[in-house]
């Protein structure tokens, strides 16, 4: 059989799709360069989303593709370069943050925050630069999460504060800077100030998603969110439960209400396993967050189980997937991490100050 040349290469490479953008490898501009050294052929794909999990399977989908058309030695090279997305008009970006991705529930109680730590975590397993901001000044939780609610923020010489790292992930949260028994009695303006100090005071480094843990309803943090800092996506945390699915189809309507996209709707403790005999029980109901989902025509992005091991994690401050990160509910949170990261691929780019420019 004669070599595969550059067309037939690409045209065969046009049938590989990737699982989570749901589109082929060459029409997404995946397929970076071709190789072609005698029978041996050379594939760089670039992933622009944090996917580590997902290369072994698709550089075997991308092998046995050359490889059913006659090529002899196929060598598969990915590498990931995470882009920034456009965000909302007129609001200042950060320079060191290239996305933010806001995590919102309607009501308190469905495990927005224990979902928001999980998934920053996943993201961060996955390949990429990951912050958490705890937007919660009334009830801040992230620093007991991530393990690290005894230690108080550096400051620099400039007055910026120094993020606080937890399982290697930069972190700031009110939690830090006061006393975890104590009551914020501030009201909504010094709320929204605060959020936007730690925000912006913050030295945050080389970030490629920030991960905003959102207080539950569409009060004034969530304005906040939505006119002063430039968000890129959200995802609604919800339970299967009636009353939840109410609260989180408000928060899904705020979102577009302003304007911020939708990446996708997470269902949280959406099957009981008894940790004694496995037996299976849809205690909050079955299906609502996936129909939810179908309704508002955006991502269902999966489903966690309500498992006594999620919340304890979260309450040693070892999240599920730090502690076990090969274990089952990690591999979930992996999922939903790599189908976010995706989504968000599909929007469009933020523009420079400049077009690139090149000379040749």
């Amino acid at each position: 059989m004669a070599d595969l040349t550059q067309d037939q290469i690409e045209k065969i490479l046009s049938k590989v799709v990737d699982i989570y953008t749901e589109q082929d490898i060459v029409s997404s501009n995946a397929l970076d360069s071709t190789e072609i050294n005698g029978d041996n052929i050379t594939i760089n794909i670039v992933l622009s989303y944090p996917a580590q999990s997902y290369h072994q399977a698709l550089t075997e989908a991308i092998t046995t593709a050359l490889s059913d058309a006659g090529a002899k030695e196929v060598t598969v090279n990915i590498e990931t370069k995470i882009a920034k997305y456009a965000t909302q008009k007129g609001v200042d970006i950060l320079s060191e943050v290239k996305n933010i991705i806001a995590v919102a529930s309607g009501k308190g109680g469905v495990g927005k925050s224990t979902t928001a730590v999980n998934l920053a975590l996943a993201l961060q397993a996955e390949g990429a630069k990951v912050a958490i901001l705890d937007a919660d000044i009334y009830g801040p939780s992230q620093p007991r999460m991530l393990g690290v609610s005894k230690l108080k923020p550096e400051t620099t010489g400039e007055g910026k504060l120094l993020p606080i790292l937890g399982h290697g992930m930069q972190s700031m949260s009110i939690g830090y800077l006061v006393d975890e028994e104590n009551p914020m009695i501030w009201r909504g303006p010094m709320v929204t100030q605060a959020l936007e100090q730690m925000l912006r005071d913050t030295l945050w480094r080389g970030i490629d998603y920030m991960i905003i843990d959102l207080p539950p309803g569409t009060g004034d943090t969530q304005l906040t969110l939505s006119q002063k800092i430039p968000v890129s996506g959200s995802i609604i945390v919800t339970t299967p439960q009636d009353i939840a699915l109410l609260d989180a189809k408000k928060g899904l309507k705020m979102f577009e209400k302003v304007n911020i996209p939708i990446l996708g709707i997470v269902e949280n403790m959406s099957l009981h396993i008894c940790s004694k005999c496995g037996h299976e029980e849809a205690i909050f109901g079955v299906g609502g967050g996936e129909s939810m989902a179908k309704d508002a025509d955006v991502n269902f992005l999966g489903a966690l189980p309500l498992e006594i091991d999620i919340r304890t994690d979260v309450d040693e401050g070892t999240p599920t997937v730090a502690k076990n990160p090969d274990g089952k509910v990690a591999q979930i949170y992996k999922e939903i991490a790599k189908k976010v990261a995706a989504k968000l691929t599909q929007q469009d780019k933020a523009l420079g100050s400049f077009p690139s420019i090149t000379i040749e």
